[in-house]
């Protein structure tokens, strides 16, 4: 039984409803579609904190899916994953992916940019701060980036980087 039919709650059993009339009413090739609904069993099962199993979905939906755009979100939340469960290696790589297929992603950005960031404060714990410099300027580089593409997100980002003096610039455009 696919995931989308043991939906319990009211919200996804509407968004499982409203995905699968826009799933039928666009003009897709079936392969796309049928990739679109591992996607979206991913999605489920990874809101419902079922990550082995979200990721499960979004590998056969990477076998189907031929639209870079697509395969960028794909990778995209399969590095939430990782990211959430302590793989910041993996999560990295698959954000990098992510960007090379679809490079208008500022949430990869962010993501790297606080991954880079979050190893930078344990190199500096760990007595190497060198290493830990070299991190956040990584982390800058990335959020930059970022902040350039949605300058009306990552306020925090855009502090950390006047306060560090890593950016003299009061708004990104």
């Amino acid at each position: 039984m696919p995931r989308t039919q043991k939906n319990d709650n009211f919200v996804d059993k509407s968004f499982t409803v409203m995905a699968d009339i826009i799933l039928k009413i666009l003009p897709t090739n079936k392969k796309a579609k049928e990739a679109f609904v591992y996607y979206r069993d991913g999605m489920s099962a990874q809101a419902e904190g079922e990550y082995a199993e979200a990721l499960e979905y979004y590998e056969e939906a990477l076998t189907l899916e031929e639209d870079t755009n697509d395969r960028g979100y794909i990778l995209y939340n399969m590095g939430l994953i990782y990211a959430s469960n302590g793989d910041h290696n993996k999560a990295l790589e698959l954000y990098h992916q992510a960007i090379e297929l679809n490079p208008r992603m500022p949430q990869a950005l962010n993501n790297i940019a606080v991954i880079y960031h979050y190893q930078g404060e344990k190199e500096k714990e760990a007595g190497d701060n060198e290493a830990g410099e070299a991190l956040f300027d990584q982390a800058a580089d990335y959020w930059i980036r970022a902040i350039r593409m949605a300058p009306n997100n990552y306020i925090e980002a855009q502090n950390w980087l006047k306060t560090t003096g890593r950016s003299q610039i009061d708004v990104f455009f």
